[in-house]
């Protein structure tokens, strides 16, 4: 490998780098992660509150819909809502 493959390859390297801070730094900005990651807010109508991995392949999620919780297990041959959990409206 010469000199110059090297040079090139750091360069690429370095590119990419600054890429992804540019990213970052124009996402916490705009606080787009934020509204990607889906934080527990009262504004949302829908927000995953809380998640817990069974395995490899299945999840449980507590889930806020409305004002209400349901709990959902996801990651099987199907997707299962378990039950609402709270009053009913």
């Amino acid at each position: 490998m010469t000199f110059s493959n090297i040079a090139v390859t750091t360069g690429a390297l370095a590119f990419v780098i600054a890429l992804l801070a540019i990213s970052h730094r124009i996402a916490t900005r705009f606080k787009l992660a934020q509204r990607i990651i889906g934080k527990p807010d009262d504004t949302k109508a829908l927000v995953v509150e809380h998640s817990l991995a069974l395995d490899a392949r299945r999840r449980l999620l507590l889930i806020r819909c409305e004002g209400r919780q349901l709990l959902l297990l996801t990651g099987g041959p199907q997707d299962l809502l378990v039950g609402w959990l709270g009053p009913n409206p």
